[in-house]
């Protein structure tokens, strides 16, 4: 079964992560946390353990429906560094599949010059690395096959932006209502 695979790298932004992975188990998603750290716990950016569902190695990617990738520092340079992630990305923008970043990440898609000529957003002073973007500072964006959040406080809309994408507005709208989300 196929899974949208939240990639961790130590140094990763807790709420990043976990907000938009619990807002996609809560729509009955099949969604893995991935440890690029050669080790199931990677530690966030304010030092929380989380244990990864698998190992990066562990992952074949054919069996990979979306990549997540969340912000945080150094967790995103660690991502931007990270030569299975590198592959996977550029496989994936190869063939239109579904890519998401928030924060400090969108750079790992920037930095290969994968969002040339589309809007994005990250966090403020990471859009020198989206090279040939048009940096809209939104807390969400939408282009193609990329959702792109703007930080902390966009890891909510960022997680409702891909539930929407994979499972429907309708979904969405349960799951809110779930989780006393005001409309």
């Amino acid at each position: 079964m196929k899974s949208i695979c939240i990639f961790l790298a130590e140094g990763f932004e807790e709420v990043e992560a976990l907000f938009p992975l619990d807002i996609l188990r809560r729509g009955g998603l099949n969604v893995k946390t991935v440890s690029i750290m050669r080790e199931p716990t990677v530690k966030g950016a304010h030092g929380v353990p989380v244990v990864a569902d698998c190992l990066i190695e562990d992952l074949k990617e054919e069996d990979i429906e979306m990549i997540v990738l969340p912000g945080g520092l150094p967790g995103a340079t660690n991502l931007d560094a990270h030569a299975g992630i590198d592959k996977l990305v550029r496989n994936f923008a190869t063939a239109s599949k579904p890519l998401a970043a928030i924060c400090a990440a969108p750079m790992v898609y920037g930095n290969r010059g994968l969002l040339k000529g589309k809007k994005a957003t990250c966090y403020p002073g990471f859009d020198k690395y989206l090279d040939g973007a048009e940096y809209t500072g939104n807390m969400v964006e939408i282009a193609d096959n990329f959702i792109l959040g703007k930080g902390p406080a966009a890891a909510s809309a960022f997680g409702f932006a891909i539930l929407e994408k994979m499972a429907g507005a309708a979904k969405v709208a349960e799951v809110k209502n779930g989780m006393l989300f005001a409309e």
